[in-house]
Order: structure tokens, then sequence, then C-alpha cells
């Protein structure tokens, strides 16, 4: 991927982010043209002025004029200025936003694995702070650095028209700045990658570190814990240090030499002078012209010395835009029911072959208005199935169709429209708690959402917090136990109400008291629809139509609550490990309430 954006210019691909604000950034380079050259202006105003003394024309009007003249000339430069840094920064920032919707679009499109391989640290990185640093070089680099190319090139000309050698002179320290500055490039290029794996690595560690804090406190491991956060950013620092300083003396004479036009101009054009060659009003042109070089040069040193880091950020972004993304249909389908069919299906994680299967051949039917259980040991292969069915990867192999149609040729959109999928884990957004639910439905009016919180069981924790329904969920998220999010997420499922229905544990954290109700609730609202409930407590689907005993990344066995006791060693073991469990629990509360009597 990297070689792809080199081989095509990562200055391309720069610009290339620029399309849509192209406009803008094309007036913000003519303004900062216009605005760098009009500096040149005064120079030649002296210039002027000179002339007049030495040719004694000298007088007052003459003085009024050329003053007025560079004034005028200030004051273009001062406002093309300001506008083209309005112009290129407001092209910038429009940029920076489509930016971070194109990668948040690429990330909802590609293939979850593709996304869950990066570390929050590395995401964090690319979306905040690697998008923000194309800020600089398209608010400034682009615009600025355009002017500044132009004003040493006129500089030069206008050297070459005064006296050829002049301009030959303005050159002399070039070469060996340019050495210099190649040998900087040389040793620190190789210690790019170096320098963002250490930022990525630093950022994963100070992410984890403020998730985990809660952890780290109720295990009392802040010490240790402490120790791998303060040591990546350690690491980084000592990082950086070796390498600015392995550096430093190439970086500071090519910095000192570059815009050091004046030491081969002064003593040529005070030569050309006293031979006679140039008069004295030019001699005093060339050297304010070489001195007009020296901000520009200057400036080009430090855009050279950053276009490394910049090309480095934009082919690690390229890697992000460029992320291969889950095959899409355009145009709607139509669907023969809603009954679900898996054929066939093989899946591995990492593309790497049969080693590394998770699912052997899995066929499956779930039909229509069904209600159908997965259950088995951790590992076997029951989540990867609701996942694959909601089409957060692509099989491997095999086939998954609804109504008979392959979910491969339903657009994403339609897809998600037709299911329901509630993990055991559950997030809230950073919006209210009303809002949360409604983004089951955006549609949905407010009676639609308290219904909906009233049917998982909400209402009561919800209005015990202080705004209500009006919380949010940051500030609710701390106070809210497991169960009490993960019944909105029931909440914002019942708001959905799609007719495909997949629970991933759904009742995983809810308490005793309410999972009764909240099952009856589920089991209400899917009547008539498709229901897979991937399920740890048995007794939540022995009822189901069909209970499927995963193992190993295999269907192990298939069928009623009966047929499976009768027929399924396995599923024997669970239930009565599970029925046991329940008796001890019940046997431990009888005891301690015998106790407390």
């Amino acid at each position: 991927m990297k070689e792809q954006t080199k081989k095509q210019g990562f200055l391309s691909c720069l610009l290339s982010y620029a399309k849509e604000s192209k406009r803008g950034l094309i007036l913000s380079v003519i303004l900062s043209i216009i605005s760098i050259t009009s500096g040149l202006v005064p120079f030649y105003c002296f210039y002027r002025v000179i002339c007049l003394f030495l040719n004694d024309t000298l007088t007052g009007e003459g003085i009024l004029f050329w003053s007025l003249f560079a004034l005028a000339a200030y004051a273009v430069k001062i406002v093309c200025f300001g506008l083209s840094t309005s112009a290129s920064h407001y092209a910038a920032y429009h940029i920076l936003e489509g930016l971070r919707n194109r990668l948040a679009e690429r990330f909802l499109h590609a293939p979850l694995g593709e996304v869950t391989k990066h570390s929050i640290g590395e995401i964090k990185g690319v979306i905040v702070d690697k998008i923000e640093d194309i800020e600089v070089p398209l608010a400034h680099m682009v615009p600025e650095g355009s002017g500044h190319i132009v004003l040493p090139i006129v500089s030069m000309i206008a050297l070459a028209v005064v006296d050829w050698r002049l301009f030959l002179a303005s050159l002399i320290t070039f070469p060996l700045s340019i050495i210099c500055m190649g040998l900087t490039f040389k040793i620190s290029g190789k210690n790019f990658d170096k320098y963002n794996e250490s930022i990525a690595e630093m950022n994963s560690n100070i992410v984890e570190y403020v998730d985990g804090i809660e952890v780290i406190k109720a295990f009392g491991r802040t010490g240790q814990s402490y120790e791998k956060f303060s040591s990546a950013i350690l690491n980084y620092k000592t990082f950086v240090l070796k390498w600015l300083s392995s550096t430093w003396v190439t970086m500071k004479l090519a910095f000192a030499l570059f815009p050091s036009t004046l030491l081969g101009v002064l003593p040529v054009a005070l030569l050309l002078g006293a031979n006679g060659t140039i008069s004295a009003a030019e001699a005093a042109l060339a050297v304010m012209l070489s001195m007009s070089m020296v901000g520009s040069l200057a400036k080009l040193e430090v855009i050279g010395n950053e276009m490394k880091k910049v090309q480095m950020t934009v082919e690690e972004l390229q890697e992000y835009l460029e992320m291969p993304e889950l095959p899409e249909k355009s145009q709607t389908v139509s669907l023969k029911g809603y009954d679900v069919k898996l054929k066939n299906v093989r899946f591995s994680y990492n593309d790497t072959g049969s080693t590394d299967e998770v699912l052997h051949g899995i066929n499956l039917e779930l039909p229509q208005g069904s209600f159908t259980a997965l259950v088995g040991p951790s590992g076997g292969g029951k989540s990867t199935v609701a996942k694959l069915i909601s089409r957060f990867y692509d099989v491997t192999e095999g086939k998954i169709s609804i109504g008979g149609v392959n979910i491969k040729d339903m657009p994403l959109s339609q897809l998600s429209n037709t299911i329901s999928f509630v993990a055991q884990d559950n997030f809230l957004f950073r919006c209210s708690l009303k809002e949360n639910i409604r983004m089951g439905n955006p549609g949905a009016s407010d009676e639609e959402v308290y219904a909906a919180a009233r049917a998982a069981r909400c209402e009561d924790f919800i209005k015990k917090l202080p705004k209500g329904y009006d919380t949010p969920a940051g500030e609710a998220g701390k106070r809210l136990s497991g169960g009490e999010k993960q019944r909105i997420a029931i909440a914002r499922m019942m708001l959905k109400n799609a007719p495909i229905i997949i629970l991933d544990e759904a009742t995983a954290f809810t308490d005793p008291e309410n999972e009764d109700k909240i099952q009856k609730s589920i089991f209400e609202l899917a009547k008539g629809k498709t229901l897979l409930v991937i399920a740890h407590r048995l007794s939540t689907i022995k009822n189901a139509d069909n209970i499927v005993v995963l193992k190993d990344g295999g269907i192990l066995a298939e069928g009623t609550q009966e047929e499976l006791l009768s027929t399924c060693p396995l599923y024997q073991n669970m239930w009565e490990a599970h029925i046991g469990a329940k008796n001890w629990s019940v046997s431990g509360e009888k005891k301690e309430v015998a106790q407390n009597v």
C-alpha cells in the first residue's frame, strides 16, 4: 500500500484530498504569490530613490511618490496574505472534515477484522492527530510554499538582469547546503517508521491506562500500570531526542547555509561596483534582492524538512483510506420472506487457510417466524455465525441467504434494516439515553421511545437519573450497571422492530428479577419474526423450535430440548450443569435466609 502511494507520489495524494476545495486552494496560492512578490516592490522603490539621489534629481515629490508606491505595495502584501490565509484555512478544514467522514465511512464498510486489527491508539492517532497534521501542508505549505518558491525565482531573474555574475553568486551556498540536507534526510529517513510506531504505542498505552483505570484501582495495580504508561512516554521521548541529536549537525549547517545568498552576492556586487561594471544603485539593489530571498529560502528549508513527515502521514492515511471494503450492491432486492439459510459456510478470520478456520462447513436453516438457539462451549463459533449473518465479515466459502437472496447481493443498508443485532457487550453513544434508544428508529416519536423503554424494563432506572431520558449517556454510563446498559440496547432493538432478530447473550448482565420480564417482552416482540439467540443460560431457550449445538466450529447436534436431552451427551452435561448451578444458587439463598432468621 505504501509502495503504491510512493509510486503515485505523495504530493499528488495530498492534493487529491483537496478536490472538493480545489478553487479555494488555487485562490489561496495566487493570493500568496501576489503577497510575497509584492514584498519586492519596496526594494525597487528604494533603488529608484537612490538613483534620484545619485543623479542629483531628488525632490520631495519624488520621495513622496516612491514612498507611497512602496506603502501601497506593502498594503497589497498584507491584504493578500490575510485573504490567502483565510482561503487556505477555510479550504483545509473542509478537507479535514471530508477526510474524517471518508475514513469513518471506510470503517463502516470494511470487514470488522480489518478495523479491529488496529489498536484504539492507532485509530485515534489517525482520525484525530494524523488527519490534523494534514492541515499544516494544505493551509500553509501549499499556498505559502508556492509564493516562497516564486519570490527567489523572481529575485534571481532580477539579479541576472542587473548582471549574470550576480545571479551565479547568489547560488554559491546552495550545493553545500543541499549536501547537508540530503545527509539529514538519509539519516532521519530510516527512523520515520519507528517514529510512527512509537507514537501508536504511546497512544495505545495512554488509552488503555485511562479505559482501565477502574480495574487498575480495583485490583490495586496502580503502580505497575502507571509504570507501563510512563514507560511508553519515556521511551517515546528518548527515541525522539536520540533521533534529533543524530541529525543536529547536518541539519543546522543546512539551515545556516541555504538562505545565505548574501555571502556570495555582497562581495561580487561590491567588486562589480568598484570596477564600474554596475552602478552603485544597482549594487545596492543586488544586495537588497539577495536579502529579500533569505526569508523565503529559510521557509522553504523548513517546508522541505517537514515534507518527509508529511509524506509518512499521507502514506499511513492512504493505507486506511484504501482499506478493503465489503463488496456491496447498490440496488435494493426483493426478498421472499425472512428465512435464513447457511449453506456449507466456512470462515477464517485471517484468510490464511484451513489451519485457522473457525467454522467448518456449517449448514443451517432458520425458517421465518422460528426461534433458533445456538449453544455450546466457548470458542465453538456461535458469535461468529451471528456476525456472519449480519455481514460484519464475509464468509470464506459457502453462502448465507435471506429470503432466497445471498446477503452479498443486498445493499448493507437493506441488510441493516432487516436485522436487529444485540451483542453481549453494548455501547452507549455520547448523546442522551432517549437518543440512544431512538437510534433503533430515527423517525420514532418520543412516545414510541418510551414504550420501547418500558418493554425493556428501562423506565424505572432512567427516571431515577437527574435528567431522566435526557441524561447524557456519558454521564449516565458511569452510573448504569452492565444489565442496565444491556436493557438500553434491547430497547433500541425493540424500537427498530426488524423482521430478523439476533441476540448474542443479550440478557447476560440482567438481574434475575428483570430477566424473566425482559425475555417475555422479547418473545412477544419476536412473534412472527425470525429469532436467533446465542445463550449460555439454557433455561432461557428451552422452548426454542430448534437448538443447535456448536463445538469446534461445527454442528454437533440440533433438535428440540427433549430430543437433545435424549441424544446429545454434551447438551445433557450442559443442561445438568446449568440446573445444578441454579439449584445451588437457590439453596444458597434459602440457607442465607435461614441464617438471618
